[in-house]
């Protein structure tokens, strides 16, 4: 494939394309055109040939794609091919509900570690981790091969421990502090602000119920 720039739409999109293939791989579907694709995940068919476009194709005109191999070859654009490490920093409700998520484990994310400031959750065991304190992190991220940390941290405190996990080698950091992280470029940052979802919700049901007053 042509090394060339993608777009932050594009691939925004490709967790989705990747999500519906999945299943219509486990309904034993052979063979789908992207006017089927697009019935199914309501884009463009012009849209999804576009977003395939930008990664050589996939199909073959007149043909369709193959489902599974549509599915394995987006799995590899997405890194799934390979494993990844990750820890997690903050063992509040949201960190062990993440911990607890098993769906990430059959996409290759495994956690490795979990780690917080408060001693009274010291040893506490969220499925087969135990709650580490934030002075092991750094000697855990080293000896554990770790690429990616999740923060689940207040916001005053994600700053500094992202600037410990850089150095000590950390490649990618899945950020939930209400916080913009100053990292090396190299490092690659994905912020889930989950109130800021939140509010797109309410913009779009107070635009529809003004658009519709008679509802």
């Amino acid at each position: 494939m042509e090394n060339k720039e993608i777009s932050q739409a594009v691939i925004s999109r490709l967790p989705r394309y990747f999500r519906y293939l999945g299943e219509l791989k486990d309904e034993g579907i052979e063979r789908i055109s992207s006017q089927e694709l697009s019935d199914i995940m309501k884009v463009t068919a012009s849209q999804i040939r576009q977003d395939f476009n930008n990664f050589g194709g996939f199909g073959q005109q007149g043909y369709g794609y193959k489902v599974e191999y549509l599915y394995e070859e987006i799995g590899k654009i997405l890194g799934l091919d390979k494993t990844h490490n990750l820890i997690i920093i903050g063992a509040g409700n949201l960190g062990q509900a993440l911990a607890n998520y098993m769906n990430f484990e059959r996409r290759g994310f495994l956690f490795k570690g979990m780690f917080d400031n408060n001693p009274a959750l010291y040893g506490k065991k969220i499925r087969d981790m135990q709650v580490r304190p934030m002075e092991e992190m750094e000697q855990f991220v080293k000896e554990n091969n770790i690429d990616i940390a999740v923060l689940t941290i207040p916001k005053t405190e994600a700053r500094a421990v992202a600037e410990k996990l850089v150095r000590n080698g950390i490649r990618g950091i899945w950020n939930f502090a209400h916080v913009d992280l100053n990292v090396p470029k190299e490092i690659q940052v994905e912020n889930v602000h989950l109130s800021d979802s939140l509010m797109k919700l309410t913009y779009n049901i107070n635009r529809f119920e003004q658009e519709s007053p008679g509802c």
